[in-house]
């Protein structure tokens, strides 16, 4: 495990995290390790669905996608934006993937768990996407709401107005709440609304001043949050 602020973490921990009361996770590649490699089957799927309804070819394609995250934060974002094409069809294509190479981690159940407050689930993704990660990862019951891009009316993260629709959705006061994410720049506004932020990632990810904590090890450092 990582810290970007103490040399010795652990002693801290408990400390710069004893004010939060409500715990926000991403899902993808914070919830479950890259290494599952889900992205490579919805990446594909992406590749297809925009190959058949803007008639290109699999390099433009990808071109667009990388182009669209960049710009806009998700593909889908970009795709609304840029050719006015409706969400439903791409998102219940795109994440209609398969769940064997996600294994159930009951250590991190564990952790997330015993966490004191509200507990939910953020992503770009949609809620039955998620909710079917969750139930692959062992997660289904620790947390207490789980939302998705659908939530923010299809505005993703990282813009500002994404993360006030889903935190007045769910009463959250950002000023008590702490925000769990792998992409540094999803940190950036729940940082200027007050919350404690923690990058998950390997060893010699980005260093900001609006990342809080870094780790590569969420169960171990959830598990120091509480004493």
């Amino acid at each position: 495990m990582t810290d970007t602020l103490r040399s010795d973490p652990a002693t801290h921990y408990a400390t710069d995290f004893a004010h939060v009361r409500a715990w926000v996770f991403d899902l993808d590649h914070t919830l479950y390790p890259p290494r599952a490699r889900l992205f490579d089957q919805i990446e594909g799927r992406m590749r297809a669905w925009m190959m058949r309804e803007l008639a290109i070819e699999a390099a433009e394609a990808d071109r667009l996608r990388a182009d669209y995250w960049s710009r806009y934060g998700t593909t889908l974002a970009g795709l609304m934006a840029e050719h006015g094409l409706p969400a439903d069809d791409f998102l219940l294509d795109v994440h209609d993937i398969d769940m064997g190479s996600l294994d159930p981690d009951p250590a991190l159940a564990r952790a997330i768990a015993a966490l004191p407050g509200r507990r939910i689930v953020y992503t770009n993704g949609t809620r039955p996407y998620a909710l079917r990660v969750l139930a692959a990862r062992g997660l289904s019951e620790v947390f207490d709401a789980v939302y998705g891009v659908e939530h923010a009316g299809l505005v993703p993260k990282p813009q500002r107005a994404a993360f006030e629709a889903v935190f007045a959705l769910d009463g959250l006061a950002p000023e008590q709440g702490a925000m769990f994410e792998d992409d540094p720049r999803n940190l950036a506004v729940p940082h200027a609304m007050g919350m404690r932020t923690v990058l998950v990632g390997p060893p010699g990810a980005l260093a900001a001043d609006h990342i809080h904590h870094h780790t590569d090890d969420l169960a171990g450092f959830v598990s120091q949050l509480v004493r």
